[in-house]
């Protein structure tokens, strides 16, 4: 039996993207290691959104290469979809395959008869009329929680991103199919579903009469069973006041949001395309906390943007020590070759970035040890993912918080209830409410 081993770099949607290669790697028979172990085929699935990412992916192949010089090694992904030939040039690199083909590259492998004397590439271009496929697992995998990509693609063209780039216009799943393969995940015996997507609140601006409120109406009105819903990043256009009274009226969605800021200068927002000033974010996000009492915010916010003065980063600054944030995603400016903000001037050196970065992420502790203390002796619904020492199991709670518990018994994949104790090496210990029930 043939092994194959992955490594993913990026975002949820790549994650994602990975478990439904590594489906299609065991319906053709491979047996899936890890990838620090010799295999026959390595699969690195590559980011491009900052040049950091560019320099892991690179990182990571080659360090495939080094493993097992006669294994098949496949670059795929956003950075293959944009520098395919740059890619191939790395010695030892057998197959380059972009965004639109990345579902097929267990047929490409095979279709090569592992007899490869240069490199296979794939990286045509994605257009409006590349539908999602259905995806169903076989069996559980590795990870307690499914993703199901919803949607790909985004036509939003922020200056400073890539990604329309490398993954095409917008492009929705039919709402059927996402309804079967909930269906088919919780069957497996899955408990949360992420719904994920490039832009995963565009979803259905190709369909008919749809959107995310209504994607979220039917799953709840067709599939009845024990699960909870987790929706991954929202732009703040788009969270609509339906998906918020939605949001609250149902349990079974977490109570978690992601809604990227980048800057909280109305003159910054606009030179990134951004489309909202700082006052609509701030009145969304205290909407969305008096809404959804105990909801656990998340914030993208980027430094260093050209031109970003010592005033316009204060004010994010400002906007952010002011709002209810549970965590906050720093990143330091990166130019992407092929995006305005790559040509617009000027450059913030990289040690003002990293200056700022840090006062952020100082925020950011803060903030999350503040949202931490909030839920001290509340009931928390966690999802069981691992042990990690003996007679004891750590968690995710609906509001994305890390919770660990004594437990005698395995529960790894199931629901359990927790009441929250105290703080303890970035997370929160707690012990199982006696009756396990809310």
């Amino acid at each position: 039996m043939k092994k194959a081993a992955f490594h993913t770099l990026g975002c949820k949607v790549n994650a994602v993207e990975t478990e439904q290669l590594i489906e299609s790697f065991i319906q053709k028979g491979y047996e899936i290691v890890p990838f620090e172990e010799r295999a026959d085929v390595y699969i690195i699935n590559t980011c491009t959104v900052t040049h950091v990412s560019d320099r892991k992916s690179r990182a990571m192949i080659r360090r495939a290469v080094k493993r097992n010089p006669q294994a098949i090694v496949a670059a795929v992904g956003c950075l293959a979809q944009t520098d395919s030939d740059q890619l191939a040039l790395i010695d030892g690199v057998d197959i380059v395959v972009g965004n639109r083909d990345k579902d097929r590259l267990a047929d490409i492998i095979e279709e090569t008869n592992f007899k490869l004397t240069r490199p296979v590439i794939h990286t045509p271009p994605i257009s409006s009329t590349d539908v999602l496929k259905t995806v169903f697992y076989t069996q559980l995998h590795e990870k307690t929680r499914a993703f199901i990509k919803i949607q790909d693609g985004c036509q939003s063209f922020c200056s400073y991103c890539i990604v329309p780039q490398t993954r095409g216009p917008v492009r929705s799943k039919a709402p059927m199919q996402v309804v079967e393969e909930i269906t088919k995940l919780i069957e497996l015996g899955y408990k949360e579903i992420v719904l994920t997507g490039i832009h995963t609140g565009a979803y259905g601006n190709d369909l008919k009469d749809t959107d995310l409120a209504a994607l979220l109406l039917l799953i709840f009105n067709q599939v009845k069973a024990d699960y909870r819903i987790r929706l991954s990043s929202l732009e703040p256009l788009e969270i609509s006041p339906l998906l918020l009274e939605i949001m609250a009226g149902h349990h079974q969605i977490c109570r978690h949001l992601h809604v990227p800021l980048q800057s909280g200068s109305d003159r910054i927002l606009a030179l990134m395309n951004r489309r909202y000033d700082r006052k609509y974010y701030r009145d969304l996000i205290l909407r969305v906390a008096d809404k959804i009492p105990g909801i656990a915010i998340a914030a993208d916010v980027m430094v260093g943007f050209p031109g970003e003065t010592e005033a316009d980063f204060a004010e994010t600054e400002n906007l952010l020590e002011t709002l209810p944030i549970f965590s906050l995603h720093v990143f330091k400016y990166s130019p992407r070759p092929g995006t305005k903000a790559a040509l617009m001037k000027p450059v913030i050196n990289e040690q003002i970035k990293t200056e700022r970065s840090e006062i952020l992420l100082n925020l950011a502790a803060a903030k999350r040890e503040s949202f931490m203390k909030s839920v001290y002796n509340q009931e928390l619904e966690v999802l069981v993912q691992q042990q990690v020492s003996e007679n004891t199991y750590e968690g995710l709670s609906d509001n994305y918080l890390t919770i660990r518990f004594p437990a005698k018994e395995n529960l790894i994949g199931s629901m359990v209830h927790v009441i929250a104790g105290k703080i303890q090496d970035g997370a929160i210990e707690g012990i199982i409410k006696p009756d396990d029930s809310f």
